[in-house]
């Protein structure tokens, strides 16, 4: 294996690729504001011909996600369609109507539920649960579940986790996500389902859409996803067989500070299957 270089543009790296599949959050935006270059490449790919589908963690539906990229200036032109795990987790919802469930999450996350027949119950009566997130990431953490948890293992519930992510920026800060309270649970023995990224569900559903949209099938070899994640994106990526370009931007920004490429050691020690390039942040 050859060392690993930074590349500054995208356009350097799409020659024989006709998909891209790209992380929102830490790649388009950081949940407070969205990055304009970052649109830029994805709207300039999409000019030559390719297709940009966007493969998010939020346990949201896809309308409540792009209602937010346009909140945040991301306009409608810069991709093709929107995959989130609260769609997939919406399908799970609706596959056992009537199932009481208990809720961890924001009231933000409530859309998750939105149109379908899920009963709302306490812990004590629920059949299984469905995290979205913390109940309040600005001052919890994973810790503040681990009672809640020990009296889910013991029900033997199963928890839906609508948002794989451990953590995700926030600004300058790294907020907790469902992810974290899900890895908690099953260390003490619960199941767990995931939804999202790094799963295969998120990609398959990512290549119909691309393929609906492209009117052809797709090849692996011509696709190229966009991540800052190495548990997430990269690992996702790896798994389903597609190439990786992974942004340093983001929740990894400290590991790469001052440094211009890596050597096969370092970077097999910092990602297990290293990306096919690096780049700090996404420019056409």
């Amino acid at each position: 294996m050859t060392s690993l270089r930074f590349v500054e543009k995208l356009r350097d790296l799409v020659a024989g690729v006709d998909v891209v599949l790209s992380d929102i959050w830490g790649v388009v935006h950081n949940g407070l504001v969205a990055f304009p270059e970052a649109c830029e490449a994805l709207r300039g790919f999409r000019a030559q011909g390719g297709t940009v589908i966007l493969i998010t963690n939020a346990p949201r539906p896809a309308d409540s996600v792009q209602r937010q990229l346009r909140k945040l200036d991301v306009a409608d032109e810069t991709y093709d369609a929107i995959v989130s795990s609260g769609d997939l987790t919406r399908h799970f919802i609706a596959e056992h109507p009537g199932r009481k469930l208990f809720r961890i999450g924001p009231e933000r996350d409530n859309s998750i539920y939105r149109g379908l027949d899920a009963v709302p119950a306490p812990l004590e009566q629920a059949g299984y649960i469905v995290c979205t997130g913390l109940f309040d990431d600005e001052s919890e953490s994973a810790e503040d579940y681990r009672e809640m948890m020990l009296q889910a293992r013991e029900r033997k519930l199963t928890l839906i986790c609508a948002n794989p992510d451990i953590v995700v920026e926030r600004g300058d800060r790294l907020i907790y996500c469902a992810g974290a309270i899900a890895e908690l649970y099953r260390e003490l023995g619960g199941e767990v389902i995931f939804y999202g990224k790094p799963h295969r569900p998120i990609y398959e559903r990512a290549m119909e859409l691309a393929a609906e949209r492209r009117g052809e099938a797709i090849q692996p070899n011509r696709v190229l996803a966009i991540g800052d994640s190495v548990r997430t994106d990269l690992a996702g990526a790896h798994n389903f067989g597609i190439d990786c370009l992974f942004v340093t931007r983001g929740i990894h920004a400290e590991d790469f500070e001052g440094i211009d490429q890596l050597d096969p050691a370092s970077a097999k020690e910092l990602f297990g299957h290293p990306p096919r390039a690096l780049t700090r942040e996404l420019r056409w």
